[in-house]
């Protein structure tokens, strides 16, 4: 006699449930142009390099399935760029149209590989990366969690600094305001912008901005790329007296060696990535020890798929996380890293959406509604310049 085991065919048991059998069937594309209250200034345009900063161009892809579920993502670009994600997008957009949504890694390689002849980096994949921010929007909201949950939280706030108030077009008395009123607003530490081409202001900004917040609050400084390395190295260690959290950006992003230097020389933790464009730039950040704290920006790299793959490369190497910009994105990853992260608050996105952010004590709240938990604003659809779509409403 024999005897025969049966196993049920993996196909049969993939098309029972309504989480396999849902489909994309409508992708829309839009593109807006967020202005800015003030023209924005860092070390970049007081050397020459850039102009002021006067609006934000964003790419958003909504993703709607068969059974009505809804995901939402965005990615940006500021001075240029802009208009080449939306260009990109429109060509593989469509490449979703009858998938299944859960597939986020498998959809992730289809649409690099649909705009394979522009590479995997820069405007290619900051154009995926809107989609793909979007599909985990769209998956969280089907299982009713929060991202984070989703992804699998340490932690349901984390801690916070607010940039946005310290530019250095403003004045040291409105930095210093701007800095008063966000530990108000429960902010829990304040970052300002060095590189000023006469190194002796940076010393006099810093100077005046620890003396006004006291020994106790996080302080950060960011020189945007803009000191070579005996510079930075000089200013390094003359920052050492203020105990910073970081030092940011100090030399040219693509520089790990110097950063690496850097990081072995300095007390002070060195902190940089925030405009590298592929995880495969930011492990070469990882492999020459180059920083204490990397800074990888979700839009910047592709989306959540290549942020997660760098973000488990991170932690294996012992590195702090503090994500670039776009909080409504990074509260979320931030909270599914293991090791203790800041996130980086800006208002400027505030009018494209309907809700906000919760600070308190110095962390801001991941919120309980499901996926980002964010809808647009009826001002961010006023911005909207271009839209196009895709499949069938």
């Amino acid at each position: 006699m024999t005897t025969e085991t049966r196993f049920p065919n993996p196909l049969s048991v993939l098309s029972g449930g309504v989480a396999t059998t849902d489909r994309i069937r409508h992708v829309k594309l839009s593109t807006l142009t967020l202005p800015l209250q003030t023209p924005i200034s860092d070390a970049k345009v007081l050397t020459g390099r850039q102009k002021p900063m006067t609006e934000i161009v964003f790419l958003f892809a909504e993703i709607t399935t068969g059974n009505n579920y809804r995901g939402i993502g965005f990615s940006y670009s500021k001075r240029a760029g802009g208009p080449a994600q939306y260009a990109h997008a429109k060509e593989i957009a469509d490449n979703l149209l009858g998938e299944d949504p859960s597939d986020i890694g498998r959809l992730y390689q289809k649409l690099l590989w649909a705009g394979a002849s522009v590479g995997r980096s820069g405007v290619a994949t900051q154009a995926i990366a809107a989609l793909d921010i979007a599909l985990y929007d769209l998956k969280a909201k089907r299982a009713d969690l929060p991202l984070a949950k989703l992804l699998g939280a340490y932690r349901d706030s984390v801690q916070t600094y607010n940039t946005s108030g310290g530019f250095l077009q403003a004045p040291i008395e409105e930095v210093k305001e701007r800095a008063t009123l966000s530990l108000a607003e429960g902010i829990g530490g304040i970052k300002i912008k060095v590189g000023h081409p006469d190194s002796k202001v940076d010393i006099s900004r810093v100077t005046a901005i620890r003396e006004h917040l006291g020994a106790d609050v996080p302080l950060m400084v960011d020189a945007n790329q803009q000191w070579d390395r005996p510079t930075a190295m000089r200013m390094g260690r003359t920052l050492e007296q203020f105990d910073l959290v970081w030092i940011e950006e100090p030399l040219d992003a693509y520089d790990a060696e110097g950063h690496a230097q850097l990081a072995q020389a300095l007390d002070t933790s060195i902190a940089t990535g925030e405009m590298l464009s592929s995880v495969s730039e930011h492990i070469n950040l990882i492999t020459n020890r180059s920083v204490d704290i990397i800074q990888p920006d979700a839009p910047r790299i592709g989306g959540i798929t290549p942020f997660l793959r760098l973000a488990a490369l991170a932690d294996q190497a012992g590195l702090q996380l503090a994500p670039h910009f776009a909080m409504e994105i990074h509260l979320h990853l931030a909270a599914s890293y293991p090791r203790e992260p800041w996130v980086e608050h800006f208002e400027w996105l505030n009018p494209l959406f309907n809700e906000r952010l919760e600070t308190h004590q110095g962390r801001m709240i991941v919120p309980n509604r499901p996926g980002l938990g964010f809808t647009l604003s009826d001002q961010a659809h006023a911005w909207v310049t271009d839209t196009v779509e895709f499949g069938r409403k």
